[in-house]
C-alpha cells in the first residue's frame, strides 16, 4: 500500500497516538510522536501493516516520512514501492 500522493499525508507531528489493535498487535499500541524510536516503530509499523490509504493518511505525515526514511527497518517490498513512487524517498545516486 503506497499513498498516491505524499501530500494526502498531514497526521501531527508531535503527540502520543495509539494505533488501532490491526495496526499493532502489541497490548500497548500507544507511541509518543516525540521519542525518535518510538516514532520510527510507529511508522515501520503504519508502513508494513496499512491495507486502506486511509490508514496512511491518518497516520503518516509527508514531511516526517522524508525526514526518517532511511532510519526505518522496512520488509524490501515497501521500500520498494515507496521509492518507487517517490523519488524524494530513494537513495542519493
Amino acid at each position: 500500500m503506497v499513498a498516491a500522493t505524499l501530500d494526502e499525508l498531514t497526521r501531527a507531528e508531535h503527540g502520543v497516538v495509539e494505533l488501532p489493535q490491526r495496526l499493532m498487535w502489541n497490548p500497548d499500541r500507544s507511541f509518543d510522536l516525540d521519542q525518535p524510536a518510538e516514532l520510527r516503530w510507529m511508522y515501520e509499523n503504519v508502513l508494513r501493516e496499512a491495507i486502506r490509504t486511509e490508514e496512511l493518511r491518518r497516520w503518516l505525515n509527508a514531511r516526517v516520512l522524508v525526514r526518517i526514511w532511511r532510519e526505518l527497518n522496512l520488509p524490501r517490498g515497501v521500500r520498494r514501492a515507496w521509492e518507487d513512487r517517490y523519488a524524494q524517498l530513494r537513495p542519493a545516486a
